[in-house]
């Protein structure tokens, strides 16, 4: 294809959907949802364990219900190929609910495990039942996006994780007593006496 030596360095030669990386502004845009998808559903479980050192059954049980959900989407997209890795993934956090059923004691190996899959359950099984889900709605997302901006994806909600969990653990810094009874919260381990701010 011959471009006019005009025109060789505008723009206007290219498609309307390409950028000049080669990458798609959809990619862009797709990128930037799932980045502030993920951070939202990271930033509570994460204070929680900050403020209160221990995560609420709510949010485990609303991970369950999101990962089966994503985990019926994948089994049923009509794509030959199987999923295999991504319908694994999905299950963690059935896996971890069958385990809270076991009759374990506190000082067991068996207790121990089941909280590390727990943190990872309530840390990761989110963002990654949103990855998975993003690939599934947007399949051009995961074979556009650069290498570049899945380390953007991953160092934002790391970092949106981290703050949270450090300002849970600071939360009696900037939050009363009376903010978390009026949210409808219990009052955590060292909140400050007072009315809500």
């Amino acid at each position: 294809m011959n471009i006019p030596s005009d025109e060789a360095g505008a723009d206007e030669t290219l498609p309307a959907a390409v950028t000049r990386g080669g990458r798609t502004s959809a990619s862009a845009r797709a990128t930037g949802v799932v980045i502030v998808a993920m951070s939202v559903a990271v930033w509570w479980p994460a204070f929680t364990l900050g403020a209160w050192g221990t995560f609420f059954f709510d949010q485990l049980l609303t991970v369950w219900a999101a990962s089966i959900g994503a985990l019926i989407v994948v089994l049923f997209q009509p794509r030959g190929r199987p999923r295999v890795l991504k319908a694994l993934a999905l299950l963690v956090p059935t896996l971890w609910l069958v385990l809270t059923a076991l009759p374990l004691q506190e000082d067991d190996l068996g207790a121990f495990v089941l909280d590390l899959v727990a943190i990872f359950v309530a840390l990761l099984s989110v963002p990654a039942t949103i990855w998975v889900l993003a690939r599934v709605m947007w399949p051009e997302f995961g074979e556009d996006i650069s290498r570049g901006r899945r380390v953007l994806v991953v160092a934002a909600v790391v970092l949106v994780g981290v703050a949270s969990f450090l300002l849970g653990v600071n939360q009696e810094r900037f939050l009363t007593c009376g903010d978390f009874t009026i949210s409808g919260n219990s009052e955590p381990p060292g909140c400050v006496p007072g009315p809500p701010n």
